[in-house]
C-alpha cells in the first residue's frame, strides 16, 4: 500500500480521467476534499502537489488548483534487437567532460547524481561528528571493513532476502570499485563479459580498466535484460561473467520481475558463468515493497552482489560494499593490493546513521521526492518534445531514457544544449557502438524549478528543429 496522499492523488486523478473534472475546472477547496476523502487538509495539499507533478493540476495564486490538460502519454523506447559480437571496451572521454561541465553550474540534466536537497545532510553531519570523536579507532586501516558497518549491511541484506554474516561483507569505495573487484576476481584480461544494452557507462569503464571484451545484450525498458538474448550469447561465446543492474537500471530504469531474476540466476549457474549484480538503486523504489535482488534467488553461490550508498546517503562518502560469496578470497586480495582499505570515518558514520534508524525515515521521503521529480520530468518531456519521442517509465531511481524521433542525433542535441549551458547525456555514451545515437538520458534527481522546466522546454525546441530539418 502506498503513502496516503498518493492514494488520494490516484483517486482524484481517476476522477479527472473519467471526466468528472475537466480541463479548466477548479477543484473543490481543500477542506471540502478533506471531508470527502476523510483525510487531513495537509494530506490533500500533498495530493495536490503530487498531481501537479504528474501534470494534472495547475496551482494559481490565491485561486486554488485547476485541472490542466495532461501531457500526452509517450510510448516506451523500443528494445534494441541487434546482435552483438564481443569487442574491446574503450570508455569515452565524454563521461568525464559531463561531470566537469556540471561543476560549471550548467543545468544538471546529465549525470546520475542526486541533488543535495534530496540527501540527509543534517543527519550525516551529526553521524560524522559522532564518528570523528571515536579517537584512535578512526586512524586505523579498516580492512575488510569496520565491523559496525558490515553488521549493519548484513542486517539490511537479511531484510531483502539475502541472509549473510558480517564476515561475508567487504567494504568498498563505492559500487564502482565493487564491480571492478568482482570482475578481477572472476576474469582474466581478454575474457568476454555480457552487459545490458544500453549500459551504465561506469560498467563499461570498469570493463575497460580490467582489459575485458564486452558483448551487449538487448534490454527491455521495463523488464530488463533479454534472457533470450543472453541465452544466444551463452551458446555462441565463452562468457566469463554477466553484469546486470537488476532494479531500476541506469539508464532505462528497468526492474526485472522476480520470475525473470530467478531465471537469470538459474541460467547463469547452469552455464557456470558468475552474475555480478549491481543493486545501487534498489532502495529507491517508488511504491510497494522493496524489490528483491537476484542474489535472493542464488542457490549456487554464483551471484556477486554489489551496492553502495552513493545514490541514497551521499555520493561524496564513496562508501559501498560487496558480497563476493565463494569469490571472497580473490576480491579481498585485489582490494588489499589496490588501496588497502576503505576510509574508516565514513563507515562509522553510516553505520551510526543506520543503527539510529535515520536511514529508513529518510528513504520514505526520498522515494517520494524522486517519484515526483521523475513524473514532472516525464510530463515536461511529453509537452515539449515532438511526435516520435518515446520515454521510459521507471518504477524507481531517478533517470529517464528518451528515444528521439528518427533521424535526430542525441549527440547534436547534447552539443547544442551544451552551448546554452544545459547538460544532457547523449545515448552514444551507453554502448560500445553508436546504436543509441538517437537517445538521451536525463537526470530527474533535482528539485523542480523554473530553470529545470525552461531547460526541458528548450531541449524540446532543439529536438523539434532537428526533426524538422
Amino acid at each position: 500500500m502506498g503513502i496516503l496522499y498518493n492514494q488520494v492523488a490516484d483517486r482524484i486523478q481517476a476522477l479527472i480521467r473519467e471526466g468528472v473534472y475537466r480541463e479548466g475546472d477548479r477543484l473543490p477547496g481543500v477542506r471540502v476534499l478533506s471531508r470527502q476523502f476523510g483525510v487531513s487538509v495537509s494530506t490533500i495539499l500533498q495530493a495536490h502537489q503530487t498531481l501537479e507533478a504528474r501534470g494534472y493540476l495547475q496551482a494559481r495564486e490565491r485561486s486554488g488548483y485547476f485541472v490542466r490538460r495532461p501531457a500526452r502519454e509517450l510510448p516506451e523506447p523500443n528494445m534494441p534487437r541487434h546482435r552483438s559480437r564481443p569487442v574491446p571496451v574503450s570508455a569515452r572521454e565524454m563521461t568525464l567532460d559531463l561531470c566537469a561541465d556540471e561543476q560549471k553550474r550548467m543545468v544538471p540534466l546529465a549525470t546520475a547524481i542526486p541533488h543535495p536537497d534530496f540527501l540527509p545532510l543534517r543527519q550525516i553531519q551529526q553521524s560524522t561528528l559522532w564518528a570523528a570523536r571515536r579517537g584512535l579507532e578512526t586512524l586505523d586501516y579498516a580492512f575488510p571493513g569496520k565491523l559496525e558497518f558490515r553488521r549493519q549491511v548484513a542486517q539490511r541484506m537479511a531484510a531483502i532476502g539475502v541472509p549473510v554474516s558480517p564476515d561475508e561483507v567487504l567494504a568498498t569505495n563505492g559500487a564502482q570499485e565493487a564491480i571492478i573487484l568482482a570482475l578481477r576476481a572472476v576474469t582474466q584480461p581478454g575474457d568476454i563479459v555480457a552487459v545490458e544494452s544500453p549500459s551504465f557507462p561506469g560498467i563499461l569503464q570498469a570493463l575497460e580498466v580490467v582489459g575485458l571484451r564486452v558483448i551487449e545484450i538487448p534490454t527491455h525498458p521495463s523488464e530488463g535484460l533479454s534472457l533470450e538474448g543472453l541465452q544466444v550469447a551463452l551458446e555462441q561465446w565463452p562468457l566469463k561473467a554477466c553484469v546486470v543492474v537488476t532494479n531500476h537500471s541506469n539508464p532505462m530504469g528497468a526492474r526485472m520481475p522476480d520470475a525473470r531474476k530467478r531465471q537469470l540466476v538459474s541460467m547463469l549457474a547452469a552455464a557456470g558463468v558468475p552474475l555480478i549484480e549491481d543493486d545501487i538503486y534498489g532502495d529507491l523504489y517508488y511504491a510497494g515493497e522493496r524489490p528483491r535482488p537476484a542474489k535472493a534467488f542464488d542457490q549456487a553461490d554464483n551471484v556477486i552482489y554489489c551496492s553502495s550508498f552513493s545514490k541514497t546517503v551521499s555520493p561524496g562518502l564513496r562508501l559501498g560494499w560487496m558480497i563476493p560469496g565463494r569469490y571472497m578470497a580473490g576480491a579481498r586480495q585485489h582490494k588489499y593490493f589496490v588501496n588497502l582499505a576503505t576510509s574508516t570515518i565514513p563507515q562509522l558514520a553510516v553505520a551510526h546513521f543506520l543503527e539510529q534508524g535515520g536511514y529508513d525515515r529518510y528513504l520514505r521521503a526520498a522515494r517520494q521526492h524522486y517519484r515526483d521529480a521523475s513524473e514532472r520530468l516525464r510530463a515536461a518531456v511529453a509537452r515539449a518534445f515532438p511526435e516520435g519521442t518515446a520515454v521510459s517509465r521507471p518504477q524507481g531511481g531517478f533517470v529517464l531514457w528518451v528515444q528521439l524521433p528518427d533521424g535526430v542525433s542525441g549527440t547534436e542535441v547534447f552539443q547544442r544544449a551544451r552551448a546554452e549551458n544545459i547538460n544532457v547525456a547523449p545515448g552514444r555514451m551507453f554502448s560500445t557502438t553508436d546504436k543509441f545515437e538517437n537517445c538521451l538520458r536525463l537526470n530527474a534527481g533535482n528539485p523542480w524549478t523554473a530553470t529545470i522546466e525552461n531547460a526541458v522546454t528548450r531541449l524540446g525546441t532543439l529536438v523539434q528543429a532537428l526533426a524538422g530539418r
